[in-house]
């Protein structure tokens, strides 16, 4: 099997097929054709040449063409693939043409499979079947699909196969049809200012979709625009970019935009344009200065945490950053620490502000050296400002000042129960103002148990009345009073004063004993455990406890029965020294304290003594005489019984008087249900002529309604009563909203005509006592009332149209 020599521009000349079991043949010669290669039971030649665009005719290609019988084996040559170009127009082009010799032309039919074909991209290529020519039927684009691999058959009329399957692969080769592409539209990068040449700052990067094993993927950087001097660099392969000079201020160009560019084709090919934002990142490199010399402050004295002033400064660096706050020193001016300056941080003005009040009459002018410096430290090259300190200049203006207490809070103090007039101390006070003669007047501001008087001239304070140890204002012992002090100016200040005073605890009561003492005595000496009694004093220490207990040596007698030994510093242990009689023993003691002087008291005590057992407890037969109590006098027994016949008199007396009230409520007043009020409406059970009609109806009867003798039998009935009304009607319910009167009237009225044991409505009727203490007001107090003018009738007309009536002759119009 032989092909035409390759034209010119075909990638590469036909080479031999390797066969199935790798066994070679050599390739014979024959009528001017490269020979190919042989399988090992079929021998096969192929053949191919690229078909590339210009070529008037496709290179016939024999895949299965065989050869002569090999004298000897050779290497196979691989078939190399088929180019074409991407993005070729000239539509349907032929690329390739396949025969098999073991037919005649037009018995053989080809095909071919794959990527393309009948894979995606489906119709790329196809093929003639009875001639073999392959064609390409559609724009092929390297970026999407960079080659295909088809598969080539023979087969003969009937469908059988002619020759095994043989591969055919086509290479799409590249044109530069795609520009490069930055990464982004604009990179940014920052750099300090004053940086040295080759810092880096940034990297622009970029990509192309073109083959990058060619020139159309090949990409070169470059800086086309900077918008100034050339200060900035770009690496032509990497993209990197770097300072390239000094000179970088951020005071002069803060921020540079640069254009920067990308080619293919080692930068002579397609190209495209990003910027590069650089900004410069602020240093310490100027100082701030005072935009004057000298400044003139004003302040007022005696004010405290005010400002007096702001001393204005310039900095060039980036507001806001540490390069740019000022930070303000008061060198010289000062000794006592009066001011104060902070910086605003809006502004960076320094704000001279006053700590300690100033003092007019002390000094009148201040004159304070301040000097002004960066919270960052200024950079070594940097320039030194030549307006680094200023003199503030402070004029103090004079005012009225409030005066002063010599001592405040001032602290004293004063005996218990001290008697009025007592001084208590001379609360003073100075006015600062020496230049202005001014008086001053005291008052008192805050005395609660309005105990001290305040001369207004003075200010000498002295009590007005004894305070009351029990005050509720004498808190831990002291009592606190606060003090006024005014001038006499036109606009007068005023000092508050406080007043401290501690009352001293003075030794002005006696001691006295806890009565009654608990138990009794045994009449036998050594029986018992004695009596013990105890002692309290309302004197605080040291002028109460340790107390002291002694029996009246005026009493000789008491010495000789009894003793008295002290048990602790409240307490002592009395005992019968030796047997005495049973019954009350009235004894007296002698009490004293240990305050300077002591307060002695002499003290009555009742005991009461018993016979005892060998356990030292009272027997049952000496019960009676503890009756008495020990410490219970018989005036304190006589006023304890009368209190108790007074409650039983007073407990008596209401249980009467409830009684009484109950027995007055149930006379005059008829039995049966009782009254019902419902918004003064009243159920009445008889009806009559009112409390002055005496003699139609006898009243007395119905405030007695037990002695009314009826007659027995039905009641007598109308002579215009209808016959199927012969029985009363059972009582009706009362209304229970106003809303319901009217057709409650209503209905009562009808049921009076109708009922036969009641006179019609339009007789005269009698009414019932209302008596004394009725909860509804009286009917004879219409008649009070001098004219209609003052009564209102209108509320009738609520009441139905037999009311309506009423109201409009007695109501408004």
């Amino acid at each position: 099997m032989c092909t035409n020599p390759p034209a010119k521009g075909n990638a590469a000349p036909c080479g031999l097929l390797t066969s199935h079991s790798s066994q070679l043949h050599t390739a014979s010669q024959g009528s001017g054709r490269q020979c190919c290669g042989t399988h090992l039971s079929l021998l096969q030649s192929l053949c191919l040449s690229l078909g590339v665009p210009g070529q008037r005719r496709p290179t016939t290609l024999y895949p299965w063409r065989r050869a002569p019988a090999p004298s000897r084996v050779r290497r196979a040559w691989v078939i190399p693939p088929i180019s074409v170009s991407e993005n070729h127009k000239r539509l349907p082009y032929p690329l390739v043409q396949i025969k098999s010799d073991k037919q005649q032309l037009g018995s053989v039919i080809y095909s071919i499979q794959g990527p393309g074909v009948d894979e995606e991209p489906r119709g790329v290529f196809s093929i003639d079947k009875f001639t073999g020519k392959v064609f390409l039927n559609a724009m092929l684009d390297r970026e999407k699909t960079d080659r295909f691999r088809l598969r080539a058959f023979a087969l003969d009329l009937g469908g059988s196969t002619l020759e095994d399957p043989t591969d055919l692969e086509i290479v799409v080769v590249d044109q530069n049809d795609n520009r490069p592409a930055f990464l982004q539209e604009a990179f940014t990068g920052r750099v300090l200012e004053g940086a040295a040449p080759g810092t880096y700052v940034t990297r622009a990067e970029a990509t192309d979709a073109d083959d990058p094993e060619t020139d159309n993927a090949a990409l070169r950087f470059s800086i086309l625009q900077q918008g100034g001097p050339e200060l900035f660099s770009i690496d032509e392969l990497t993209g990197e970019i770097r300072t390239v000079q000094v000179g970088l201020d951020r005071e002069v160009v803060a921020v540079y935009n640069l254009t920067l560019q990308v080619a293919d084709m080692s930068g002579d090919g397609l190209t495209a344009t990003a910027s590069a934002i650089i900004t410069l990142d602020d240093i310490n490199d100027n100082a701030p200065e005072f935009t004057r010399d000298e400044f003139f402050l004003e302040a007022t004295e005696a004010i405290s945490g005010v400002d007096v002033g702001r001393l204005e400064v310039e900095d060039r660096d980036l507001p806001g950053s540490p390069n740019w706050v000022a930070r303000f020193t008061i060198l010289e001016g000062d000794p006592d620490g009066q001011f104060t300056i902070r910086t605003d941080p809006k502004t960076n003005e320094g704000v001279l502000s006053i700590v300690k009040a100033l003092d007019y009459e002390s000094c009148e002018h201040y004159e304070l050296k301040v000097s002004v410096q960066n919270e960052a430290p200024l950079q070594a090259a940097a320039p030194r400002a030549e307006r680094g300190q200023a003199k503030v200049r402070v004029h103090v203006q004079d005012t009225n000042e409030p005066p002063v207490f010599q001592e405040n809070p001032l602290r004293t103090s004063l005996a218990e129960g001290a008697p009025p007039g007592t001084l208590v101390a001379i609360f003073s006070a100075w006015d600062p103002d020496t230049e202005q003669l001014q008086r001053l007047s005291y008052s008192k501001d805050y005395d609660p148990e309005d105990w001290l008087q305040v001369d207004a001239a003075s200010g000498r304070i002295q009590t007005q009345r004894v305070l009351s140890p029990a005050s509720p204002f004498l808190k831990g012992g002291w009592y606190r009073a606060i003090v006024l002090a005014q001038d006499d100016a036109p606009q007068p200040r005023t000092a508050t004063g406080t007043l401290s005073i501690e009352i001293l605890e003075v030794n002005d009561h006696a001691p006295v004993l806890v009565l009654p003492p608990p138990g009794s005595l045994c009449s036998e000496p050594h029986q018992g455990p004695g009596l013990l009694l105890g002692a309290t004093d309302e004197d605080l220490p040291p002028h109460g406890a340790p107390f002291h207990f002694q029996l009246n040596p005026r009493l000789p007698e008491l010495g000789r029965n009894w003793s008295l030994s002290q048990v602790n510093v409240s307490h002592a242990r009395l005992r019968p020294r030796n047997q005495v009689p049973e019954g009350l023993h009235r004894l007296s003691l002698l009490l004293w304290d240990s305050g300077q002087p002591p307060q002695q008291r002499e003290q009555p005590l009742n005991v009461t003594v018993c016979r005892c057992g060998q356990d030292g407890i009272c027997l049952p037969g000496a019960a009676a005489l503890l009756a008495g109590g020990t410490g219970l006098s018989l005036g304190a027994l006589v006023i304890v019984l009368a209190s108790a016949l007074l409650l039983l008199v007073l407990v008596l007396l209401v249980a009467l008087r409830a009684r009484f009230r109950q027995q007055s409520r149930g006379k005059g007043l008829l039995h049966g249900p009782q009254d019902d009020l419902r918004d003064n409406v009243l159920n009445y059970d008889e009806q009559g002529g009112g409390e002055e009609d005496q003699d139609a109806y006898d009243i007395s009867q119905l405030r007695h309604p037990t002695a009314l003798s009826l007659p027995l039998g039905p009641p007598p009935l109308r002579r215009d009563a209808p016959q199927s009304r012969l029985h009363p009607q059972p009582p009706r319910a009362l209304p229970t909203s106003p809303l319901d009167i009217a057709d409650f009237i209503s209905d009562g009225l009808e049921a009076a005509d109708s009922d036969p044991s009641v006179p019609p409505y339009d007789t005269a009727l009698i009414y019932d006592y209302e008596g004394d203490g009725s909860v509804a007001g009286t009917l004879s107090s219409i008649l009070s009332s001098q004219g209609d003018e003052d009564q209102d009738y209108d509320y009738l007309r609520d009441w139905g149209p037999r009311f309506a009536r009423l109201a409009d002759m007695y109501g408004h119009p």
